[in-house]
């Protein structure tokens, strides 16, 4: 019991990469899991963590108690899953985290209508960047992840990988929906909301600039898609997402999606993601199944069959 809570101790450490940062999100000193990791050290026979160093450096049998309990963990919660089936019992608890541009009336409607289905369930959702969310699926802080554009990971598994076009936002009202493609010279003359340059859609909108000659300069940018989406559905402004971005919105007409004309933008990513070697039993397990046939529903041509599809009642 002992080892319980100083490998717990060591674990939080280790994530936090500081014993102060693990003392403020546990709730006890610094002292105390300092002298629990010694004592775990003793018990090993082993130094896990470098000595003399004010951050959290793990050496490499460190490294190997970190992916030892990590993998206990996630087993555990895997136990408890399966006997809870066997017993006909709707409980647990699901952790997912998501990027920003997932907080939509789609991914809302998906996760109430699976509640619905599972009263018993706990649900808990992070939101965060993407290596945010990269770094709690590693680290089995959450079950599963989705994600917008993600790079080759060694400890991540793809579960689903789908292509999403970058595509012109605006309200019904707006003059640009009078066409049935946008040009990056038609974008050019409306105010546009855009993200920091820095962020993928902009480097996928640098390409076509320099393509087609034609450049753009946002009235405002941000970081939020949250925010870049409401601007746009209060009909002043102009922005560009992906579709699956604002499914929602475009549902209830309160924003309209235009395609570009002028050239084929190279299309973003959308990533259904899990720890590499992680098998998801029960409710998560049934939750990651949910979340790959919706994907596929969300990622399909926007038109009234695929409307439906997305506000029906979860499986």
């Amino acid at each position: 019991m002992l080892m319980d809570v100083a490998m717990r101790y060591f674990y939080e450490a280790a994530n936090q990469g500081s014993m102060r940062l693990a003392s403020e999100k546990l709730g006890v000193a610094v002292s105390s899991i300092s002298r629990q990791i010694g004592q775990l050290e003793g018990y090993l026979g082993v130094n896990l963590v470098e000595k003399g160093r004010r951050s959290v450096k793990l050496t490499e049998a460190g490294h190997l108690t970190y992916d030892f309990h990590r993998r206990h963990v996630a087993e555990l919660d895997t136990l408890r899953s399966k006997i809870q089936d066997l017993r006909g019992v709707r409980k647990g608890s699901i952790r997912l985290a998501v990027g920003e541009g997932f907080l939509s009336s789609a991914f809302f409607q998906a996760i109430d209508g699976f509640h619905k289905k599972n009263p018993g369930l706990h649900i808990e959702t992070l939101v965060g960047s993407t290596s945010e969310i990269v770094r709690m699926v590693e680290d089995d802080d959450v079950h599963m992840g989705l994600v917008l554009q993600i790079q080759p990971e060694p400890k991540v598994r793809v579960r689903l990988s789908l292509a999403q076009a970058l595509m012109v936002l605006v309200h019904p009202s707006h003059p640009l929906t009078r066409k049935s493609e946008v040009t990056l010279a038609d974008l050019a003359q409306h105010e546009l909301c855009l993200p920091p340059k820095g962020f993928r859609i902009r480097q996928i909108l640098a390409d076509m600039e320099a393509e087609t000659g034609t450049f753009l300069e946002p009235a405002q940018t941000t970081s939020s898609i949250v925010m870049m989406r409401d601007l746009a559905s209060e009909g002043r402004f102009v922005t560009v997402l992906p579709q699956i971005a604002a499914l929602g919105e475009i549902a209830a007409r309160r924003l309209v999606a235009i395609p570009f004309a002028d050239t084929e933008a190279e299309p973003l990513s959308v990533h259904l993601i899990t720890r590499l070697g992680r098998q998801l039993e029960g409710a998560p397990g049934r939750m990651l199944s949910v979340l790959e046939a919706k994907m596929r529903c969300w990622a399909s041509p926007f038109e009234a069959s695929a409307r439906n599809m997305i506000t029906a009642q979860v499986q």
